[in-house]
């Protein structure tokens, strides 16, 4: 299957500017103990920032070349896709989406595997085009021109697509063009709610 981003993989982090790492830090929580999954990490442009505030950070992706720049950056990498993820239940501590949502190919399956594989005191934190913005819908537009595998969703549908999986999310800031949600593993069951 083709994969527009091992063609963009060289280029990519002079594309695409990393987030501001203090905004990380505070959505995060960190510094924090353990590990964090660079979750659709690619060039680990986001995670590289970071070093030094979690034990240990892992760059999942699927594709290749994206994640030998990820490499080329001294950090860790795994190739595999986040709808079937290759780590045990519970094993991070942190977990970051960067600007990579939209284009997974079964948004429910990879948050499911994100909230499997996120410890029950963790946080993952998920960072997005704001969809509801304009300029978002053109960006939206030219990615299927283009066949990329997008499907870009408002704030409160991808709330309510975690919620229905069992985690806790909430908007926790946006800016222009983008949004974060935070992201817990919910400690009630529907039943206690």
């Amino acid at each position: 299957m083709f994969n527009h981003f091992d063609y963009l993989a060289p280029i990519y982090d002079k594309l695409i500017p990393p987030t501001d790492p203090m905004l990380l830090h505070a959505l995060l929580d960190l510094p924090a103990q353990g590990n964090l999954l660079d979750a659709a990490g690619g060039t680990g442009r986001a995670s590289a920032g970071l070093r030094g505030l979690v034990a240990h950070i892992v760059v999942c992706d699927s594709s290749g070349k994206m994640l030998q720049m990820a490499r080329n950056k001294g950090l860790e990498t795994t190739l595999a896709d986040l709808e079937a993820l290759p780590f045990s239940d519970e094993c991070f501590d942190r977990i970051l989406l960067v600007d990579a949502f939209h284009h997974l190919r079964d948004q429910k399956a990879a948050l499911g595997e994100l909230l499997r594989v996120l410890k029950p005191s963790g946080r993952l934190l998920v960072e997005e085009p704001d969809y509801r913005r304009f300029l978002v819908k053109g960006v939206a537009f030219l990615e299927k021109l283009f066949m990329m595998r997008s499907n870009f969703y408002v704030p409160a549908t991808m709330i309510s697509m975690i919620t229905d999986l069992g985690g806790c999310a909430h908007l926790a800031h946006k800016d222009q063009f983008r949004v974060w949600i935070v992201v817990s593993r919910c400690t009630a069951t529907r039943s206690e709610e």
